[in-house]
Order: C-alpha cells, then structure tokens, then sequence
C-alpha cells in the first residue's frame, strides 16, 4: 500500500489536510486543485479541540500557538441590550475536560501554512489550474478527465472539493443543495477602529429573534471578524462572496445594541458580503470503488456550529491512518467510514438544531433551552479525537 498512487481533489483545508496526513504516513499523494493560485478566499474559521489534535498530530502546532486567537472565554448576549445570557470558558475548562482548547484563526493562515507544510516534503505536490471535469474507475485504477482535455490516473481518488463536488456528482450522481431560508454576511475590520467596551470579551455572540451575530478576533488580533445570519425566505444568487453595502446590513440588524452595529458601521465595504446557506441531507456512503469523499464533498455543513473545517480535517487525519494501517484499499475506506460517518451526520445534524436554538424569537431563554451550557460542548461535540478514534 505505501506505493499506492493517490489522488487529492481538491486543495483547500480539507484536501491539503489529507495530503499532508498521507505524506506523514509514508505516501506521495498529488493534489488537482482548479484555482491558477492557490488562495482561500473567507475570513474566521473556529477549531475546537478535535481539530487541535488533529493538526497537533499533522506537525502545526506551531501555527496553532502562533497564528491562532486563544480566547478564555465566549459571551453570550442579548441582541437589543447587550445583557449577557451565558458566559462560556473556551480555555482552561477544555484544556483540562478535552486536553486542548479552542482556537480562532484566518481561513488563509491554516490555508497557507498547510499549502506550505505540503509542499515542504514534495514541491510536486500540488498541481493548479487543474479543473477536474469528470471521474470513471475500473477494477485498477481511477482515471480523472481534466477541463484542458488532459487525463491522469490514480490507484484511488479522495474528492474534497467542497459541496459542489465534482466528484461526488460524479460517482453518486447529481444531489442538488437545497436553500435553508438562512442568509449570511461576513466581514473584517481593522481592530484599532473597534472601541474596547465592546469587546468584553473579545470573541461573542449576540441572539435575535431570527438573527445570530458572532464575532471574534483573527490574525493575531489584528482584525475583528463577524459573521450575521438572518432568515429569509428566498435567494437566487450564486456564490459566498458577494457583495452587500453597510446599509443593507445596517437595515437587516435595526434596533440592535450598538456593540453589534457599531462594528457594523465600521467593516470597509470592499470587505463585506453575504452569502445564502444550502444544505444536503448527510450521505449514508462516501465511497465507491476507489473512490471516497471527505469535508463538505460528503457531509455538506450548516455553521452553527463552526464545525465546517474541523470535521475536513478530521476526515483528513482518520482517513490517512486508515490507509496507512490496511493491507487493502477496500478496507481502508471501510474503516474510514466506520469511524467517521456517523460522527459526521451527528454534527451536520445538531448544527441544524442548533440554527433553530440561537434564532429562536425568545433569545432570553437561551441558558434554559441549553441547561446553562454551550450549544456545542453541551451535546458532548469535543469529545472526538481523530488522532484516537478506533478505526
């Protein structure tokens, strides 16, 4: 198996996490990324304790220590008074529960210190402007169709190349997103502009009837990220970067505390937008043959619960030491599964309920309907190590 030839779909956190899981074992795993640059387009991303072990066990820790905020603890409050609801330890008490903590980070710093990471043991690895077109497979190998009419081949196939996977439409035919009546915005602003009495303490969320606000600092506190949701009954528009004005977001937030809107007023408008939440029902398999799945090619996500990037990663990490410990790639990929689907359709699912917990129209009862804990930590979310998972 250590000369299986493997290719990755994909090149953003979830691919280039497998690849570099894979080289750490022994392999030389190719990366078919369809960007001419590689980049990661987003702003905050949230890594709770299993993504910690995770990229601990990947040789970041590093970059956990240095590019990551470490909050202490995540308030709650109330969207018209700022009253807080709960206060949350995202530290100690989880370092001491978990053996890590949580951690907030640029989507771009995990990005490019895993684009770095892979590339350091082979500069080969990663291959750009490789659009995969379609993907067939017979009894030796896999053979991907690229956009430039080119082919490449591989003893197995990883698609990790997001919701809209190619590849999953490919070998399980098409399974079209469905709008959640969710929107979102996201934006960055510089943290000199944002007056300290908000940000006690610096990373928060703030609940409305139908509306959630999360904030936090990335890049070394350098800047404030936040993320809006609200609910509305239609979208039509494609894509999670485009643009919206302050006004717009202003209009949608009216009559909330001026901790929310002030940071609002402040976000440069060429570093806001919006985007609508789609979903898919979780699949029961992610492989066929020799091809599997991982990160939202399989198990597409809501961000109630910021655990997007963590279960891709943890994906990555379970599915490297599945192939490393088989003798045969079948039952490679049947132990991934073993290990990981149920615990991703488990986390696609409370993210759901979880939706409905912070947009429900009486945020005052917040702490009763989460028994005084988090959303998160109270269904016992960080227990999971993909570093010691049995598989």
């Amino acid at each position: 198996m250590k000369n299986l030839n493997i290719g990755v779909v994909g090149g953003g956190i979830g691919g280039l996490s497998a690849a570099l899981a894979l080289q750490r074992a022994g392999f030389r795993p190719v990366v078919l990324e369809q960007a001419p640059v590689l980049a990661e387009v987003g702003a905050g991303i949230s890594l709770s304790p299993p993504a910690a072990h995770a990229l601990n066990s990947l040789g970041l820790t590093d970059v956990l220590r240095t590019k990551c905020f470490h909050p202490e603890d995540q308030c709650v409050r109330h969207y018209q008074d700022g009253r807080p609801l709960n206060w949350i330890n995202r530290g100690q008490a989880l370092i001491e529960k978990y053996g890590e903590r949580y951690y907030l980070v640029h989507r771009a710093d995990l990005h490019d210190a895993l684009a770095a990471a892979v590339r350091a043991n082979d500069p080969t690895a990663i291959e750009l402007d490789r659009r995969c077109r379609t993907v067939s497979q017979d009894g030796t190998g896999v053979t991907v169709v690229l956009a430039d009419g080119s082919e490449r081949r591989f003893d197995a196939l990883i698609g990790a190349d997001g919701s809209r996977s190619a590849v999953r439409h490919e070998i399980f035919g098409p399974i079209e997103p469905e709008y959640t009546g969710y929107i979102a915005w996201r934006g960055v602003v510089p943290m000199e502009l944002v007056p300290p009495e908000i940000l006690q303490p610096p990373s928060g969320i703030f609940l409305g009837p139908g509306h959630l606000v999360n904030r936090y600092p990335i890049r070394g506190g350098k800047l404030l990220n936040f993320v809006a949701f609200a609910e509305r009954k239609e979208w039509v528009e494609e894509g999670w970067s485009i643009r919206s004005t302050v006004e717009e977001l202003l209009k949608e937030f009216e009559g909330w505390t001026p901790m929310v809107r002030r940071i609002m007023e402040l976000v440069p408008p060429d570093l806001l937008f919006k985007w609508g939440l789609f979903d898919r029902e979780p699949l029961k398999t992610w492989t066929k043959g020799r091809i599997t799945l991982l990160g939202d090619a399989a198990h597409p996500i809501l961000p109630f619960l910021g655990h997007g990037a963590v279960l891709a990663i943890e994906d990555a990490v379970v599915l490297a030491r599945a192939i490393a410990t088989s003798d045969r790639l079948e039952d490679a990929f049947e132990r991934y599964e073993h290990a990981r689907v149920e615990r991703a359709a488990f986390v696609v699912l409370e993210s759901r309920k979880a939706g409905k917990v912070f947009h429900a129209p009486d945020p005052e009862k917040y702490p009763e309907r989460t028994k005084g804990q988090a959303a998160d930590e109270g269904i016992g979310l960080f227990a999971y190590n993909p570093v010691t998972q049995p598989i």
